[in-house]
């Protein structure tokens, strides 16, 4: 009877294994050959879209296209370290191929064929289209490579079990591509592929549950900051309903607000990258913005006396 119990429980542990095993693969993108030549100046463009150069560049250096990695951004399940996505063949992505880059970006998959954590936001770049992930990579490769391997993620257990991260995409990761509403202006349609994709704009302004994942009711709803420190502002209608599609363009590019304050901590380097970008972008994506309704989010908390 023993026997039969513990060769059943083995069974039963098996094929809980094999499961687990089967549901956490990671589902790489099959990428087609390319049927153009990239174009750099696209490429230039959304990598400012992107803002890769607010978490990738070397932290404490003035050059934003040194891209060598290495900033420390917390979260509740512990502390990433941003990699070096410079050309360089040792320390960056000089060896990888074109798919290696679009599976990364788009798949939140490594060239090894494990999972990268999600404090990539490749939950917001699976919108975009891979002749567009073609053409930042070929922008990346005209930089200056880095020397210097960035550390490894500081997690605790289980949060540093990459495998693990196959169950999170299931659960919080859609993978369809970004379709324009035919009922709306290109000029929306290209803001809301610029927000909702590289620009990765919910990543920030939306609360979170208790396993990481963007609660959908309050996307763009502001919230606390993810890396732990302050609050970050709602972006719809609630909250930024007295502001024009001028105010939110101008805020895109300067930092400063109708009401005269100017951006500060994090949004800073964002708004560099974003002042990059030509002013039919930012208009396009003051635009969706503007027309996110109101949606009500996490109540701030009050403010101390005197600060």
């Amino acid at each position: 009877m023993l026997r039969r119990t513990l060769l059943a429980a083995l069974i039963a542990a098996v094929a809980a294994f094999g499961l687990y095993w089967w549901l956490t693969a990671p589902a790489a993108l099959a990428v087609p050959a390319p049927t153009r030549s990239p174009d750099l100046a696209n490429g230039q463009e959304l990598f400012n879209a992107g803002g890769c150069s607010s978490c990738h560049a070397v932290p404490n250096q003035p050059d934003r296209l040194r891209l060598g990695g290495g900033l420390a951004l917390g979260s509740p399940f512990g502390t990433f370290y941003v990699p070096n996505i410079s050309p360089d063949p040792a320390d960056g992505i000089g060896r990888w191929s074109e798919a290696d880059f679009v599976n990364a970006v788009m798949r939140g998959i490594s060239p090894e064929g494990t999972h990268y954590f999600p404090a990539f936001p490749y939950t917001s770049y699976h919108l975009a289209k891979i002749d567009d992930v073609r053409d930042l990579f070929a922008y990346l490769k005209t930089l200056p490579p880095v020397s210097g391997r960035v550390r490894d993620h500081a997690l605790p257990f289980p949060f540093n079990i990459r495998r693990n991260v196959g169950i999170w995409k299931l659960l919080f990761m859609n993978t369809g591509p970004f379709v324009a509403d035919a009922a709306r202006s290109p000029q929306w349609n290209r803001g809301a592929y610029l927000v909702n994709g590289f620009g990765h704009c919910a990543e920030c302004h939306s609360p979170r549950n208790l396993l990481g994942g963007i609660i959908t009711a309050q996307r763009f709803a502001g919230g606390p900051n993810p890396e732990g420190e302050g609050w970050v502002p709602n972006i719809t209608q609630q909250g930024i309903g007295s502001w024009s599609e001028k105010d939110i363009a101008d805020f895109l590019e300067t930092g400063d607000m109708p009401e005269g304050d100017s951006a500060s901590g994090a949004m800073r380097p964002v708004i560099k990258n974003l002042a990059q970008l030509t002013a039919e972008d930012r208009a396009a994506m003051a635009a969706y913005l503007k027309s996110l309704p109101p949606v009500q989010g996490p109540t701030p908390p009050k403010k101390k006396e005197g600060g």
